[in-house]
């Protein structure tokens, strides 16, 4: 039986502008490139309650080292970050505290339930704690555990990242919605 043909080798450019070009360019889609940038310039809100702050304090540390990631500096306000972090356990009389900080959060924006209590409530089953955040905002990212290590929340940022890429990003301006016909 014959071999099959190997595939044909690209012919490259070796002297002149084509040489150069197809060193120095390389060329893809905006949305893909924004996407990239994106998935590298995470600035996270930490909403920290409970005794999963401090895993998250682990996270700056040198055998973990979040910055690898481009998440390394926590936004102290919501109008500069675009991951809101729900870390611990939240209130029914948090709940609308963290709504308002999520809305005040300008778009695009991504939450991480951090933990067994942000996630489902941990095992607080009583009256005043929140069965699960998703309940009062969107969650994309659950990271469990009680408390979570360092490696399961590195986990939980790298598949927010690759959410981030895969997304499809818009450019430009929204469109303006048709306005209804007067009375």
């Amino acid at each position: 039986m014959a071999k099959p043909l190997p595939p044909p080798r690209p012919v490259r450019a070796t002297t002149g502008d084509e040489a150069l070009i197809a060193e120095a360019v390389v060329v893809t889609r905006l949305d893909r490139a924004i996407g990239w940038a994106r998935k590298y310039s995470i600035f996270p809100y930490p909403f920290a309650t409970a005794c999963c702050a401090m895993e998250y304090m682990s996270l700056s540390m040198s055998p973990y080292d979040i910055d690898r990631f481009g998440a390394l500096l926590p936004r102290f306000t919501p109008r500069q970050a675009d991951l809101l972090m729900v870390i611990g356990t939240v209130t029914m009389r948090q709940a609308p505290i963290l709504k308002r900080v999520y809305e005040q959060m300008a778009e695009p924006k991504w939450v991480m339930a951090f933990g067994a209590c942000a996630s489902t409530g941990g095992f607080y089953d009583n009256y005043t704690t929140l069965p699960g955040i998703d309940l009062v905002i969107p969650v994309d990212v659950y990271v469990p555990g009680c408390p979570p290590r360092p490696e399961v929340v590195l986990d939980g940022l790298m598949a927010l990242q690759r959410k981030i890429q895969g997304q499809k990003h818009r450019l430009g301006p929204e469109p303006e919605q048709p306005q209804a016909a007067g009375r």
